[in-house]
C-alpha cells in the first residue's frame, strides 16, 4: 500500500477506537438508568469493541511494517492473529450475556425509564452509522481486510442498536427484553465462531477464493509468449497476498528472454493486485505437462 492509503487505514482504526469508547460511556449510563438486559447486551458488545478496535489498530500498524531480515514475508499475519483473539473475547461476552438473559427469563424485572434507553440507543445508532460509512469509504480506497472486517462488525452493532430500541419500546410485554437479549447473545456468539474460522484460515495459509485464482490465470495466460502455467499456490497474509506458480515457456528461449517475459507477467500481476508478492519459476513447456501438476495451458 502507498503512504496515503496506509495513513487512511490508520485513521479508520483511530475512529473505531474513539467511537467504541464513546458508546461504552453512554450505554453504561443507559443501563444504570434502565436495568435493561438488551442495553446490557449492546454495552457488552461495545466494551468488547473497544478491545477489538485497539487490537485492530495495533495489528494494522504492525501489518504495515515492511519485511525485515527476521520476517522476510512481512508482518501481515498480525491482522488475522488479532481477529482470532477478538473472537475469543466476543465469545466470552456472548456466553455471559446468555447466562444473564436466562436468569432474567426465570426471574423477570421491569425496564426502568425506557425513554432514556431509546434515546441513548438512537444516539448510538447514529454514531455507529457514521463510523460504518467512513470505514466503507476507507475500504474502497485501500482494500484493507482489517478495516473491512471491523466495518462488518460495526454494521452488526448498528443492527443490534435498532433491535434494542424496538425491545425497549415493547418492554411492557413481560419477558420480551430478556428474550431479545438471549437472541442477541446467541447471534454474537455465532459471529465470533465465524470470525475465528476466517482468521484461522488466514493463519493456516488458506487458498484465495476461486474467482481471484481464475483472474490470476487469465492475466498470466494473456501474455502472448506464455505457453501455460501450473502448480498455482496462493494465500493471504493481512493486507498482502502471495502468488506462486510455474511458468511454462518455449524450450529454446534464451535465459534473458525468459527473464524479460517473467518480469512482464509479474508487472501485470502487480497492476491487478497492488499488494501482491509474486514468485515465479520458469520451466520448459515440453517437461511441464506432468499429471502430478495442475496445468493451465492455452488452447
Amino acid at each position: 500500500m502507498s503512504k496515503d492509503t496506509n495513513q487512511l487505514t490508520r485513521w479508520a482504526a483511530y475512529a473505531s477506537v474513539s467511537v467504541a469508547s464513546a458508546l461504552v460511556f453512554i450505554k453504561s449510563y443507559a443501563w444504570i438508568m434502565t436495568s435493561s438486559v438488551s442495553i446490557l447486551a449492546s454495552l457488552l458488545d461495545s466494551a468488547v469493541d473497544v478491545i477489538a478496535s485497539l487490537m485492530i489498530l495495533a495489528a494494522v500498524r504492525l501489518a504495515q511494517t515492511p519485511a525485515d531480515h527476521e520476517h522476510r514475508f512481512g508482518h501481515g499475519k498480525a491482522e488475522p492473529l488479532a481477529a482470532l483473539a477478538q473472537s475469543v473475547f466476543i465469545a466470552g461476552s456472548a456466553l455471559y450475556l446468555i447466562l444473564y438473559a436466562l436468569e432474567r427469563l426465570i426471574s423477570p424485572e421491569s425496564v426502568d425509564r425506557p425513554v432514556i434507553g431509546v434515546s441513548v440507543m438512537a444516539l448510538s445508532a447514529v454514531l455507529t452509522l457514521g463510523l460504518v460509512l467512513f470505514q466503507r469509504y476507507v475500504v474502497r480506497k485501500t482494500g484493507s481486510t482489517a478495516i473491512e472486517a471491523d466495518s462488518m462488525h460495526y454494521w452488526m452493532d448498528l443492527v443490534v442498536n435498532v433491535v434494542v430500541m424496538i425491545s425497549l419500546l415493547l418492554s411492557a410485554f413481560g419477558r420480551l427484553d430478556a428474550f431479545i437479549g438471549l437472541v442477541l447473545g446467541v447471534w454474537i456468539g455465532w459471529e465470533s465462531v465465524k470470525l475465528a474460522i476466517r482468521s484461522g484460515n488466514q493463519l493456516l495459509d488458506h487458498e484465495l477464493p476461486d474467482d481471484i485464482r481464475e483472474k490470476i490465470q487469465r492475466i498470466v495466460l494473456n501474455h502472448p509468449l506464455v505457453r501455460g502455467m501450473n502448480d498455482l499456490r496462493t494465500y493471504r497474509s493481512g493486507p498482502n497476498i502471495f502468488i506462486q506458480f510455474d511458468l511454462e515457456l518455449d524450450d529454446q528461449l534464451l535465459l534473458v528472454e525468459a527473464h524479460i517475459i517473467t518480469e512482464q507477467v509479474t508487472e501485470a500481476l502487480h497492476e491487478a493486485f497492488e499488494n501482491a508478492d509474486v514468485l515465479i519459476h520458469q520451466e520448459p513447456v515440453s517437461i511441464s505437462h506432468d499429471e502430478s501438476h495442475h496445468n493451465w495451458g492455452k488452447h
